[in-house]
């Protein structure tokens, strides 16, 4: 299952796909999911890759720590912007930057990390109901980027956020469906037409279909540690045909 997660339910959406029978068909979208339904999703999958951030840069966290017990201190080698850049960005965030070419948002200093609050929230919920969580993606929950998994399924994979672009949105889902002819919306494709967060839902749980398979890169080990804390984002290192049941 995939989950594209907003800071309130009226932004967040989320798609489960039935990977049997030689097809992958969604069974269900829903927009506006709160809490209790992600909860109940996550928990009912296989995997399931949801699109947040799953913690904050230790560096930053031990910058704030300083701040706190004012004991900052800013090293001289470096200029401010490199400096703040360390703060900003985890180490998963610099790897698909290298990568991908594509920078996530820095859940340090942007409006995303509102949506981490709330998805640590949920994380912590899950690990109290017994489901095992592991921020570098070896548990039932994984970190996803729908705009990194479409770009490296050379898919469009700009411009179709917001009601003026629903056009863009609408060719881009049927890019997606031209390369990936065995993924059946159902009743399920008006939705994904209409709501890029219920687009970015089913994406992210093709994301999360290519980590169960292993088909994700992941932390080396000089990286480990950092992903257990900070997350790690899964981006596929298939092609879309890989996933086909």
């Amino acid at each position: 299952m995939g989950v594209d997660l907003a800071a309130e339910a009226t932004k967040t959406a989320v798609a489960m796909i039935d990977w049997s029978r030689g097809r992958a068909s969604v069974r269900e979208v829903r927009v506006g999911a709160d809490d209790d339904l992600v909860l109940r999703a996550v928990m009912e999958a296989e995997k399931a890759g949801i699109d947040c951030p799953f913690g904050w840069p230790d560096t930053f966290v031990e910058f704030v720590r300083a701040h706190r017990d004012g004991d900052v201190v800013v090293p001289e080698e470096l200029a401010g912007s490199a400096w703040r850049r360390g703060l900003a960005y985890r180490v998963t965030d610099e790897v698909v930057r290298r990568e991908t070419g594509l920078i996530p948002l820095s859940v340090a200093a942007d409006l995303i990390g509102h949506t981490a609050m709330r998805c640590a929230g949920i994380l912590a919920k899950l690990a109290r109901a017994g489901t095992p969580v592991d921020r570098s993606g070896a548990g039932i929950v994984v970190e996803v980027y729908p705009a990194a998994t479409l770009k490296t399924w050379h898919l469009p994979y700009r411009r179709y956020k917001g009601r003026e672009n629903l056009a863009h949105l609408s060719e881009i889902l049927d890019a997606l469906l031209g390369a990936a002819p065995w993924l059946d919306l159902g009743r399920h494709d008006e939705t994904c037409r209409r709501w890029d967060d219920a687009f970015d839902a089913v994406v992210a749980a093709l994301a999360a279909r290519a980590a169960s398979l292993g088909l994700v890169g992941t932390p080396t080990p000089e990286e480990a540690a950092s992903a257990r804390t900070e997350g790690w984002i899964a981006v596929p290192t298939c092609t879309l045909d890989a996933l086909r049941p």
